[in-house]
């Protein structure tokens, strides 16, 4: 069967710059995990790069109108915008006859498919949680019957106009799978992104991943250290790429068989002379296990601290503890790591005493030094997505309040109306920065003589702000809109004095 797949093109505009809310990075294999297993069945299959190759949508009509796919099946992500030109495609390619039939898939329609639904009316099908063998059945159900009812891991219409929602089990045999299609433009991006894992034993309140998976697994499966080698050694074998990032929301697995199974991986990537990236909880981070990966070629971690006050942990469900963190960092640097950390400085029930305790917490662990950390951790909020605890509690609680352009996406009124006040200047000076972030990169002056000078005043200034905020507010005194606009005015002059 011929099918097609579309990463569509997306846009992120300045106000959500850096709201990481549209996909986890583990979405970004999807498509070449469908596409490796339909070829592995001799499927005629090919994906368009909408995204990275920055497609218009006429130029991506013109390749399904030439490409006449049976199926088209689009990785579906959110933009904090309606989609009205993917789902005016959608409707013209299906309405015109190039396209028989239209499936989704990713972390946003596994959770949204109902407004999605709604809104592109078009859609035939929407796949629910990992997609790859899902697709597979279906496309096989096409080919012998041609209709999907009765399969699971699917939503769609009824003929009554009634949602039919049936998920399915995760998979668990992840060596069986075959290797991920990668298309040149995937490849662009100068290292290979690259899949270990899947799932978390964690279980935080912001969290989706594992609502995602589904039931009947355990919540973490990790590939065999044999098989995920054998990958890389392909890739090299074909590209000649040896920078790799492990894409899994955890890249350990739990206990003491997480960090044997990674102490085996070390050894095989050892001698192959690549570097690589990864992200883990905090928990997993031990001397002896970071140490063999420094030396099989680790050089960048992310790791998700998240609170320095251990309240704040226990609300988030993160089952760690402000002694795990520090320890976690203390033994990165040890082995020569500049952690990068994931951090919520503002919760909706965030004191002004929780973020001088967070802020004491950055200082001590000298997490300010460098304006690429600085500027995410003393603004991120905590993102409230549809499948997540939270979102479900707050929803119960009444206090839930839904995007107006999707119910994907939810927050919540700070309890204490200094603290948004606060939270609000902060984002507006972070976002920015995170501004002349982007053009610097795209005019290739990120890493210019001079700049890290330029990097460092701006850095001091942010800190200075959130000094001498957090201070007014200690002493009683009120953020009132004039202070407000002030502040944020004059922060933006001064990075655009310095970064433009």
């Amino acid at each position: 069967m011929r099918v097609l797949l579309l990463e569509h093109p997306r846009n992120i505009g300045e106000e959500n710059i850096n709201d990481i809310a549209n996909a986890p990075l583990s979405s970004c294999l999807f498509t070449g995990y469908i596409a490796g297993v339909l070829k592995e069945q001799n499927h005629h299959v090919d994906i368009i790069e909408g995204y990275l190759e920055r497609r218009s949508y006429e130029e991506i009509y013109q390749m399904i109108k030439e490409f006449k796919p049976k199926v088209l099946g689009i990785h579906m992500v959110y933009q904090w915008k309606a989609d009205v030109e993917l789902y005016q495609l959608l409707t013209q390619v299906k309405e015109e006859g190039l396209v028989s039939y239209i499936t989704a898939y990713g972390y946003y329609p596994t959770f949204a498919y109902e407004e999605i639904f709604r809104e592109c009316s078009i859609l035939d099908t929407i796949i629910l949680g990992e997609p790859e063998m899902t697709f597979l059945r279906l496309v096989e159900k096409l080919e012998k019957h041609n209709t999907h009812h009765q399969l699971k891991g699917i939503a769609y219409r009824e003929a009554t106009n009634k949602l039919h929602i049936q998920h399915t089990e995760a998979f668990e045999d992840l060596d069986s799978i075959p290797f991920p299609e990668r298309t040149a433009a995937s490849l662009s991006i100068g290292e290979v992104n690259i899949m270990g894992s899947r799932g978390c034993y964690g279980n935080c309140t912001f969290c989706y991943i594992n609502a995602f998976v589904g039931s009947g697994c355990s919540k973490w499966r990790g590939r065999s250290p044999e098989n995920i080698v054998a990958e890389i050694d392909e890739v090299i074998a074909k590209t000649g790429m040896r920078s790799f990032y492990f894409t899994d929301p955890n890249f350990f697995g739990p206990g003491k068989q997480g960090q044997e199974r990674a102490l085996k991986l070390a050894s095989l990537l050892k001698p192959r002379n690549i570097q690589f990236g990864i992200e883990a909880r905090v928990n997993d981070i031990h001397d002896t296990t970071i140490k063999a990966l420094v030396e099989a070629g680790l050089k960048h971690i992310l790791i998700g601290l998240e609170s320095g006050k251990e309240e704040s942990l226990k609300r988030l469900n993160k089952m760690t503890t402000v002694e795990e963190n520090e320890k976690a960092l203390k033994i990165l640097r040890n082995n020569g790591i500049k952690p990068n950390v994931g951090f919520i400085m503002f919760e909706p029930d965030s004191t002004i005493e929780d973020l001088r305790i967070n802020y004491d917490f950055l200082k001590r662990n000298e997490i300010l030094n460098s304006l690429d950390i600085t500027v995410n951790v003393l603004y991120h909020h905590q993102i409230i997505l549809q499948g997540t605890k939270s979102y479900k509690e707050l929803k119960q609680q009444g206090r839930l309040k839904l995007s107006s352009l999707s119910t994907y996406e939810g927050s919540a009124d700070y309890k204490n109306p200094q603290v948004a006040r606060f939270a609000v200047i902060m984002r507006e000076i972070t976002n920015c920065i995170f501004g002349c972030y982007k053009t610097l990169w795209c005019n290739d002056i990120y890493s210019a003589a001079g700049m890290k000078e330029k990097y460092d005043q701006v850095n001091r200034m942010l800190i200075n702000v959130f000094e001498e905020t957090l201070a007014l507010l200690e002493k009683g005194s009120v953020i009132d809109e004039s202070y407000k606009l002030n502040t944020i005015q004059a922060s933006k002059e001064y990075i655009y004095s310095k970064l433009s």
